[in-house]
């Protein structure tokens, strides 16, 4: 993904499990200011990928697009200030 903007997802909703259709990418937890650091994660080779700050399960799903989740509505993006 080196030169392509990394995606950011949330789990504001509490979600046991969020698909995304990406492989690298952060997880804010909660939308701020309930976030905790932004961290990012890589799946590797692997389809699953804990957080291990808000222990949010994201699983790699193909046929989603970049910033596409199911369920719907876990893409956070930035506000620029």
């Amino acid at each position: 993904m080196a030169g392509s903007p990394i995606p950011h997802f949330h789990n504001q909703q509490g979600h046991a499990a969020i698909e995304i259709g990406v492989k690298e990418f952060k997880c804010v937890g909660s939308k701020p200011p309930f976030d905790h650091p932004h961290i990012y994660l890589d799946m590797g080779e692997d389809d699953e990928r804990v957080c291990p700050y808000c222990s949010t399960l994201y699983r790699y799903n193909a046929t989603l697009a970049f910033s596409q989740t199911m369920p719907e509505g876990c893409a956070y993006v930035e506000n620029a200030a």
